[in-house]
């Protein structure tokens, strides 16, 4: 089995910011593969079911971003997993908007969804870094995270949820290539993929074909005594 983490705040007044995509996408894993309706455990919400043959537990912690660590730590103890069974996502200031990188272990880079669960669980589990791009200074960054995405995001946003959607099932299986090029199909798709034919080739232009050349000297000064009859 595997716990599949979703890193946001709760409350409909947080539900479109940039610091709940993680939480966005686990409902459209959710949605598109059939799992439970979303019932309140371990001090967040839990959906289940199987992402292709694996069995997973798709957790929202509902105690604010700052206190992750409370919800996942208990989820993880009561399922019995290791933190290696845990994947967290989350979005990502280093990263670009629409990119999604896979990492396991390291440090919480000052995130503090990610801060609260290297107290409660150690640091050695699976990461998803969604990327929202950086507002230029870090003064700007708590009301950034904390602001809904603007419109002109929603076609990226969009993509890339379809992207990690598609990639779940490799996601959960441990297959981190697979599931980034899943999510790259959506977001950065490959010229002339099969959704469009390639444009034509513009026709040659017609030569005029060249005039028959006389042979011989003989036959040349025939043809230019045939010329001044």
């Amino acid at each position: 089995m595997k716990l599949i983490v979703g890193l946001g705040n709760p409350g409909a007044k947080y539900a479109a910011n940039r610091h709940n995509i993680g939480f966005m996408a686990l409902d459209r894993i959710a949605s598109d593969h059939g799992l439970s309706p979303w019932r309140a455990r371990f001090q967040g919400l839990t959906a289940e079911g199987r992402l292709g043959d694996m069995r997973v537990t798709l957790l929202k912690p509902q105690t604010f971003m700052n206190l992750s660590g409370q919800s996942v730590g208990e989820a993880m103890r009561y399922l019995k997993l290791t933190p290696a069974d845990v994947i967290v996502l989350h979005d990502e200031l280093d990263l670009a908007p629409g990119k999604a990188r896979v990492k396991q272990g390291g440090g919480h880079a000052g995130h503090n969804g990610l801060r609260s669960i290297h107290q409660h669980i150690g640091a050695d589990y699976g990461r998803v870094r969604l990327g929202i791009g950086h507002p230029g200074h870090k003064d700007r960054v708590a009301p950034y995270v904390l602001s809904d995405f603007a419109k002109a995001e929603e076609a990226w946003l969009d993509d890339l949820m379809r992207g990690i959607s598609d990639g779940a099932a490799a996601l959960a299986a441990g297959d981190a290539g697979r599931f980034q090029n899943a999510v790259a199909n959506r977001t950065a798709p490959a010229r002339n993929s099969g959704t469009e034919p390639p444009a034509p080739k513009p026709a040659a232009k017609p030569q005029p074909e060249p005039a028959p050349q006389p042979a011989t000297l003989s036959d040349r000064l025939r043809a230019l005594g045939e010329r001044f009859k």
